[in-house]
């Protein structure tokens, strides 16, 4: 009897242990997966929250860089109690943004890169702002001419359309080869059509005035402001300072031989003489004045591809007789090889804005440049300058000046600044 209950207790102690295996392996069975995905689960709410969060500081940078707000080499951006380190570094073509997320097992890190973008564009081989346009001799200009002031000539011709813009626009002693848009002509022809307000003398000429038709009381055109912004150029400035500063001797930052520069900051004059290839990688802000002669030669770096750069002369403790560009003797200019990219030469100089006569880009002896922009101040041309586009507050064109519109220019975008700011180039998780 005594073995029977012996017995009848192991067997209960066995199918006990059995039943517990089974649950155990059951409950395995059903709480793994659960768990499996639980985990899954959570590690996929991390590694968004850690995407999300390198997101948000990838954009925070972009906004920055693109509404030229302050953004250091290196910031922090803090979500839900985590933190991002967002790191900007100055590449030849425009900046590299490098974000990382917390340093878990779900980190997540992005790498932008920043080309300088679109936002201001030429369209005219000419454009002056409220000081105008004015042609003496026998200059001529090829390609569009808009003027936010008058347009004054004496039988010159514009092979192209003429604009001069405003209440006070007027066009006088022109003939353009297209249509011309002023609110008073005076002594002047169209090849093809003429709208103007009033145009009391529009017929002084002999011959057929205005081949196209003529629209008499027509609406004045508006006047634009100039492409390039001074908020731009700051930018640019910036730009070229955080690169690095030159060393100046004797108060000039003088070049010889050929050379590769920029992008740099140059505290003083620039003096570029003596027939040297100077190779340029990037902008170049000179804070005093610019002085290129004897057949020197500044090119773009071939890496630049389609990309422009721009050489400024701008000293903001003097820009009413200072921050003056002369070009001479045969100075030339070349872009990077690829069409599209130009050189740009831009003078802060502000005389004529003010009243003044200081010339603030001077060009003279065959002398070639690309770009010659001076939105505050005046730019004269004369004998045989040949330019691809040029844009002042003031213009006058002496002797036989002639200004030839390059017909890629209207599609040759500025970068950076409000207008435009940095066009994304590549946006990859590393």
């Amino acid at each position: 009897m005594r073995k029977n209950l012996y017995n009848r207790g192991q067997v209960i102690i066995l199918n006990t242990i059995l039943f517990l295996a089974v649950s155990l392996l059951l409950i395995n069975g059903v709480a793994y997966p659960i768990l499996s995905h639980y985990t899954a689960t959570q590690g996929l709410i991390q590694s968004k929250q850690s995407f999300l969060l390198a997101d948000s500081a990838t954009n925070e940078a972009l906004y920055r860089l693109k509404n030229n707000l302050t953004i250091g080499s290196t910031e922090t951006i803090t979500l839900a109690s985590s933190s991002a380190t967002i790191i900007v570094t100055n590449t030849p073509s425009g900046k590299r943004v490098a974000i990382t997320s917390p340093g878990n097992t779900y980190q997540r890190n992005i790498q932008l890169d920043l080309t300088l973008g679109t936002g201001v564009s030429f369209h005219y081989g000419i454009q002056s702002g409220q000081g105008g346009f004015v042609l003496q001799n026998n200059s001529t200009v090829t390609g569009n001419v808009f003027s936010s002031g008058t347009v004054v000539g004496n039988g010159n011709t514009i092979y192209g359309d003429v604009i001069s813009a405003g209440s006070s626009g007027l066009i006088s002693g022109i003939y353009a080869t297209g249509t011309i848009y002023a609110h008073t002509l005076q002594n002047s022809r169209a090849g093809k059509d003429a709208f103007y307000y009033s145009a009391a003398t529009i017929d002084s000429y002999t011959g057929s005035h205005v081949t196209g038709i003529k629209y008499p009381n027509s609406t004045d055109q508006t006047p634009v402001d100039l492409p390039i912004d001074d908020a731009q150029i700051t930018e640019w400035e910036n730009d070229a300072a955080a690169s690095g500063t030159a060393t100046c001797s004797g108060g000039t930052y003088t070049i010889t031989s050929s050379v590769i520069i920029g992008p740099i900051k140059i505290p003083c004059d620039l003096v570029i003489s003596g027939s040297p290839t100077v190779t340029i990688k990037g902008h170049i802000w000179v804070t005093g004045n610019i002085t290129i002669q004897n057949n020197s030669i500044l090119k773009m770096d071939s890496s630049l591809g389609a990309q422009n750069v721009a050489i400024i002369a701008d000293d903001p403790t003097n820009r009413l007789t200072g921050s003056l560009i002369s070009i001479q003797n045969n100075a030339a200019f070349q872009n990077s090889g690829t069409t599209g990219s130009f050189v740009f030469m831009i003078s802060q100089n502000n005389s004529a804005e003010n009243g003044g006569s200081v010339n603030a880009i001077t060009l003279s002896n065959n002398t070639t440049a690309l770009v010659a922009y001076a939105a505050h101040g005046l730019i004269p041309l004369s004998n045989n300058i040949s330019l691809k586009e040029v844009t002042a507050y003031k213009i006058t064109l002496q002797n036989n000046a002639n200004v030839i519109y390059d017909t890629g220019l209207p599609n040759t975008l500025f970068q950076a600044g409000p207008g435009g700011g940095y066009n994304v180039l590549n946006w990859t998780e590393i």
